[in-house]
């Protein structure tokens, strides 16, 4: 398994990877934060296609780069969301709520 990491790319892109749990989501929630926050780019789009499993944790951290996004000015749209969080997202009532691409 791939260690998780949220890494920026051009245009405004930023990518997660990895396993999302309680032991990866302390720092990915900084690292994001930090991302978005230093980001010159008003429109963000996170790409999830890159996680490779996911507790909550994935969809706590989904929900708080919206906020960090919201809060630094910026919009944040999701792509790539696997099939584990679309199900997770789903079952919580958060699918409405997610910015996600088609």
């Amino acid at each position: 398994m791939t260690e998780a990491s949220v890494v920026a790319g051009a245009g405004g892109a930023l990518a997660l990877r990895g396993v999302l749990d309680y032991r990866s989501g302390p720092q990915l929630r900084e690292d994001g934060r930090e991302l978005i926050r230093a980001s010159a780019e008003q429109a963000l789009v996170l790409d999830c296609s890159g996680v490779e499993k996911s507790s909550s944790v994935g969809l706590s951290l989904l929900l708080a780069f919206m906020r960090d996004a919201n809060r630094a000015g910026k919009t944040l749209s999701i792509r790539g969301l696997p099939a584990e969080m679309h199900d997770i997202a789903q079952v919580s009532g958060l699918v409405e709520l997610l910015p996600l691409q088609p």
